[in-house]
């Protein structure tokens, strides 16, 4: 179901997809976040480096932004007023760093069915089933979430690159 947005927050998602096109093309999985401040500054950006990038399995788009303001020394009441735009539902992992990183706010594109099908994934590729809603919906402290968004947009770089083979 798509949720309205704000101008600015469609403008930030759309750079996530963005960012998720050029990590598609320098070979890393088709994804990407975004974390933005309160006041509309990007904090970090994080593009999937799980491919070419040699990041490994963990090295999800999320995963990646969560370290970048870990790394920066962000302060935790900066984080909880700061956003997350991922191009993809954060996954049951994804979403627990998202939370314990301190951040309050998520905004993601496409749903994780809609990646499951254009994944074409089987049982084995599926992953947890857990959503990133009902993984924050459990937190000890409130994260909103917003998605899916955009869908239709969001699914512009994964358009062929599952067909090629890759994982």
């Amino acid at each position: 179901m798509e949720q309205s947005l704000s101008e600015t927050d469609a403008a930030r998602l759309r750079h996530a997809f963005s960012l998720a096109g050029a990590a598609r093309a320098r070979g890393d999985r088709p994804f990407a976040a975004v974390v933005v401040a309160e006041d509309g500054a990007i904090l970090a950006e994080g593009l999937s480096t799980q491919g070419q990038g040699g990041g490994g399995t963990l090295a999800h788009s999320e995963m990646n932004a969560c370290q970048a303001v870990i790394s920066a020394g962000i302060p935790r009441p900066a984080l909880r007023r700061a956003t997350i735009y991922s191009s993809g539902e954060p996954c049951a992992m994804c979403a627990a760093a998202i939370f314990y990183t301190g951040i309050g706010r998520v905004v993601y594109g496409l749903s994780a069915a809609a990646i499951l099908h254009l994944r074409n994934a089987q049982p084995h590729t599926a992953g947890l089933s857990l959503s990133c809603r009902a993984v924050l919906d459990s937190a000890a402290e409130a994260v909103d979430v917003v998605g899916p968004c955009l869908e239709a947009e969001g699914a512009v770089p994964h358009k062929g690159y599952w067909v090629q083979g890759a994982a």
